[in-house]
Parts: C-alpha cells; structure tokens; sequence
C-alpha cells in the first residue's frame, strides 16, 4: 500500500474525478471528517439519515382566542440536497383548554407554510370543564425542495374563541427532531 500526501487533488477543466475503479472501496477512517460543506453530494442511497438535530423547550403559550399564535416548539434546519426529505417528530407537551366550551387546536408548519393540522379539538368536552390532555405529538415527512435554512415549528389557537387553549402548561419539556433524508 502507497501514501499520497497532498492539499488539493482536482480533476482537469470539464472532467470528472475517480476514486478508484467500479467496486473499489474508498475508506474515509474514524475520526477524520468528510466537509461537503456547500457542495451538492449525488449518489447517495436513498433513506440514508444525513443530519439529525433535536430541541428541547419548556414554555408556557396561553391563546385566548382563535388567532393561530407560535407555541415555541420550533426549529431550523439546512438540507444539504433540494431533494432530501425532512422527516419532522413534534410533541407538544401540556396540552388542554380551561372553562367554557372550548378546545385546543395545533398545525405544524414549514416556514409560513400549513403542512398539517395535528390536532383539531384537543381537550373537548362539550361544557365548561377544565380538561388537560397531555401530549399532543405528530411525525410528519416533508419535501422542502431546498438548500435554505428551513424552519419547522407549531401554532396553536383557542377554537371557540371564547376561553384559553394551551399548551406548557405547568412547563413540562416539549420537543421537536429533524431529520434530513436522501431521496
């Protein structure tokens, strides 16, 4: 086995570089690090996990009405490929709605784009009681069909417009993971 040390290796105007024949193994060894930073990797297998981050948040939103309001479950990600997928998991911890007939209703959104509505009567009773849920959660497979910096986040909003909907209540952990996926 031979040892070729350089700084640059580039392929002639208009060509294309090969790393080995068909079949050969290219090995990038553990803890040395492949930057595709700004660069549009192809041949990837389809489904492979390219990224993954994750927040936590422990806030409370109270919505008095059925003005759709940011609940702070939200986060941004970069795709590094216009075709990956984004493959979003949001829970929305204390959940529920106070007195009057009223309810809870959430949407996940890309950017200020609807993608869906995971929860369209959270805490219904049909009268006045107080009813707290729990967790409201979804798992939604996006194609942002971009490079840009892409954030996901949640809205939620009082249905009835006549009482609170909520969601933190007593500040429990929210959370929301993205994913980045090759297509």
């Amino acid at each position: 086995m031979s040892t070729l040390e350089t700084n640059l290796v580039q392929p002639a105007t208009g060509t294309t570089l090969t790393l080995g024949a068909s079949g050969d193994t290219v090995d990038v060894p553990s803890g040395a690090t492949l930057d595709v930073t700004g660069a549009t990797v192809t041949g990837l297998s389809a489904g492979k996990v390219l990224q993954v981050l994750n927040a936590t948040m422990n806030t409370e939103t109270v919505m008095n009405n059925n003005t759709w309001t940011d609940v702070g479950i939200t986060l941004a990600i970069t795709p590094s490929s216009s075709s990956s997928k984004v493959l979003i998991q949001a829970n929305a911890a204390g959940c529920g709605k106070a007195t009057n007939n009223t309810y809870l209703e959430l949407k996940l959104l890309r950017d200020t784009t609807d993608l869906i509505v995971i929860e369209q009567r959270g805490g219904y009773t049909a009268d006045t009681s107080t009813n707290k849920v729990g967790s409201c959660a979804c798992t939604y497979l996006d194609s942002p069909s971009t490079t840009s910096a892409t954030t996901y986040k949640l809205q939620g909003r009082s249905g009835s417009n006549n009482a609170y909907a909520q969601v933190g209540d007593s500040n429990p952990y929210s959370t929301i993971t993205l994913m980045e996926i090759s297509a």
